[in-house]
């Protein structure tokens, strides 16, 4: 997998090679071959008018897939839901090359990813038999073979699965290297949100934001009577991250406690994308169609009280931060954003980086998944805790505290 030069085209509420305009104009024809059914605006679902989208796909059991997107304007939310579609298509195993073997079976022959190097809810016994698909590790340069269930979702038991599949990884993006740079981006924000859980501290306040776009956002939340927190939980990897948790003082609603985070080697971007994800997740959650059971029904039964005094680290304010003082890499290179990503990975003590290329050729948006052994992924699945969050809870991991 050859990674090239790929200039940044766009900047104004995140890094894309071309603006959501342009992505849309791309994107849009596409939206009937991945199965979406319709693209809907549910910005007014809600109050705060911040944009929310969703597509809608047929699903399993009679039950729709519902993609959603957020942004600072309705065409990059339309964007950011129509390309998450993309991505949970691109995804599924439906017609795609596979080997099936056990790890003892096919080490002599191929170079494997030990299924044991990842993070499973117990151990992964070699001589079972699961499929395996070709991927690239971006820092040791070399092809290798990892199991089917940390690339294709959903997955079922007919391919040898180890244990449930989640999407922590999968990203689309106008270029192959867009797409690698998000994805990272994304699983670097799961480990970290996964290290502020198993450490149970949530790390400080941001306070002095200056950037105007955030600032927009917040007022949008304030004049409606709902309440935002901004924390920094960056880990060791050094990658701004945040998280923002609202609470809708007005109505308490115990649903609408809702957190959202964000990645990015520029922190006002990571603020934003968390801002934003607490919007989506509003609404979405006031969209539920009522056919299944969601968090939502969950934390009504708990209420309001309840709720919030469950998730009390999250809402604490004993400690603060500057927005100032949170670190920044800036570049006008998709590519010099990755090797950066992966330097601070390397320093880290991870050296894995491996891209499973996604693309499907009937849609043309590249789409990958990413996958860097060692990162935690607990808040995706609460039975896989690895080392990171062994460790970090035995040696007072404090998060927001790297520069």
């Amino acid at each position: 997998m050859k990674l090239s030069s790929c200039k940044k085209g766009y900047s104004v509420e995140t890094h894309r090679t071309v603006s959501p305009e342009d992505t849309l104009e791309r994107v849009d024809p596409l939206v009937p071959v991945t199965g979406v059914t319709h693209v809907d605006d549910i910005t007014d679902i809600d109050r705060l008018g911040i944009p929310v989208f969703t597509c809608t796909r047929p699903g399993l059991n009679g039950r729709d897939f519902v993609h959603n997107g957020k942004g600072a304007t309705p065409v990059a939310a339309r964007v950011s839901a129509i390309m998450e579609a993309i991505e949970r298509y691109s995804a599924e195993p439906d017609g795609r090359e596979m080997i099936s073997g056990s790890y003892s079976e096919l080490s002599g022959e191929y170079p494997l990813l030990c299924p044991n190097d990842l993070i499973l809810p117990g151990y992964a016994d070699p001589n079972a038999v699961i499929s395996w698909v070709w991927a690239y590790d971006i820092i040791r340069d070399e092809a290798i073979l990892v199991p089917a269930q940390e690339v294709f979702h959903p997955l079922d038991q007919s391919y040898g699965t180890l244990t449930r599949t989640h999407t922590n990884g999968i990203a689309s993006g106008n270029t192959l290297e867009e797409a690698i740079f998000h994805a990272l981006a994304e699983i670097v924000e799961r480990d970290a949100w996964s290290l502020a859980e198993a450490t149970r501290n949530a790390g400080p306040v941001v306070v002095n934001i200056t950037d105007e776009q955030c600032l927009q956002v917040i007022e949008s939340f304030q004049k409606e009577g709902v309440e935002v927190i901004v924390r920094d939980i960056t880990s060791d990897i050094r990658l701004p991250t945040i998280v923002a948790i609202c609470d809708d003082v007005k109505l308490k609603d115990p649903a609408l406690l809702c957190t959202g985070a964000g990645t990015h080697v520029c922190p006002e971007i990571a603020v934003l994308r968390a801002l934003t994800e607490v919007a989506q997740s509003r609404a979405t959650q006031l969209f539920v169609d009522g056919t299944k059971p969601t968090g939502a029904d969950m934390r009504r039964v708990m209420g309001y009280d309840r709720t919030k005094r469950m998730n009390k680290l999250w809402f604490a304010k004993d400690t603060e931060s500057s927005y100032g003082d949170i670190g920044a890499f800036r570049s006008d290179d998709f590519l010099t954003d990755i090797k950066y990503v992966l330097d601070q990975l390397k320093d880290a003590g991870l050296d894995r980086c491996i891209v499973a290329d996604l693309t499907r050729e009937e849609i043309g948006v590249p789409v990958v998944r990413v996958i860097v052994p060692g990162l935690e992924v607990l808040t995706m699945d609460p039975d896989r805790i690895g080392k990171r969050c062994r460790d970090a809870a035995c040696n007072g991991y404090r998060p927001g505290v790297w520069k």
